[in-house]
This record gives C-alpha cells, structure tokens and sequence, in this order.
C-alpha cells in the first residue's frame, strides 16, 4: 500500500461523494444530513481552504476537508472533516490524512485545528487525535442527534500549529 494526499480535483467527484455520502447516512459523525450530488460536491469540495484525496494508486480510500473555523479575530483557527471509505478502515488511512492535514492547515497560515463536534462513542477518532497531540476542551452533554434520535455528548478537540 503506497498512500498519498493528493489535492481534490473535480474528475474525483463521483469518488469523493460517494465517500462523504457514506459517512453522511451512517449519521454517527458528520452533522451534515443531506447527501452531496456531483453539483454540490463538486462546489462543497472546491470551496473549502483545501481538500485532500488519499490515493492508492488510482482508486480514492479518503478524504478531508480544512476551511476556517470562523471569521475576522478568530480566522486564524482552523477546522476539519475526515471520511475514509468503509471497506478500507482499520488500515491507519485516518493517520495518514489527519498528519496531512495538520501540514496544511500549518503551511496555510493557520494557527489552530479545532474540531468542533467529535462524538463521545467515536473512540477510534479520539484515540487518534490524543495520540497526535490533540487537547479535549470538554464535554457538551446531549451535543449530537444520532440517527435514532437520541442524543451523544460531543468532545470539542484542538491542537496548537505554531
């Protein structure tokens, strides 16, 4: 397995929706609830700061999304989604593209990465992110609505780029 970041390109489109789409209906991670088309993919992946493709060879594994967190005084924070495929989980693709995006949020001029709403039940994104450096900032009981209904504690996460 030879992995590499590249960046988005619109002929991955059908690649990089069907990936985040994934994640969007398991509805155990991304806030997101409607699905991306190849219109709106096309313009969500383009817009933000940076999107990375993870790559084996030709066929896409993962991907990220890095944009700022928010605006004037605090643009300088960073934010970020990850999605990799699920036939090709458990194989450290989630690292891999995690410390890519740590590079690029650092060469874009931001000064934080900051993750706004990680589910308490995602243990192996958490446990990444510890083992990376990331800080846990708290708890917010009741932060995310599951598919079912009911509701999980978020962890919001961040970790110092300077």
């Amino acid at each position: 397995m030879s992995i590499k970041v590249i960046p988005y390109d619109e002929k991955f489109v059908c690649a990089a929706i069907k990936i985040w789409n994934e994640i969007v209906r398991e509805g155990i991670a991304f806030p997101q609830e409607d699905e991306l088309d190849e219109i709106s993919g096309d313009e969500f992946f383009k817009s933000q700061s940076f999107t990375g493709l993870a790559v084996d060879g030709d066929e896409i594994l993962a991907l990220y999304i890095l944009h700022p967190n928010n605006v004037g005084r605090c643009g300088h924070i960073s934010n970020a989604s990850y999605a990799v495929r699920s036939d090709v989980r458990g194989r450290h693709i989630g690292e891999i593209i995690v410390k890519d995006c740590i590079a690029k949020a650092k060469q874009l001029g931001f000064r934080i990465l900051q993750f706004n709403a990680v589910v308490a039940t995602n243990i192996h994104a958490r446990h990444l992110y510890q083992r990376l450096g990331f800080k846990e900032l708290g708890t917010i009981p009741g932060g995310f609505r599951m598919p079912d209904g009911s509701f999980e504690d978020i962890v919001p996460q961040f970790i110092g780029l300077t």
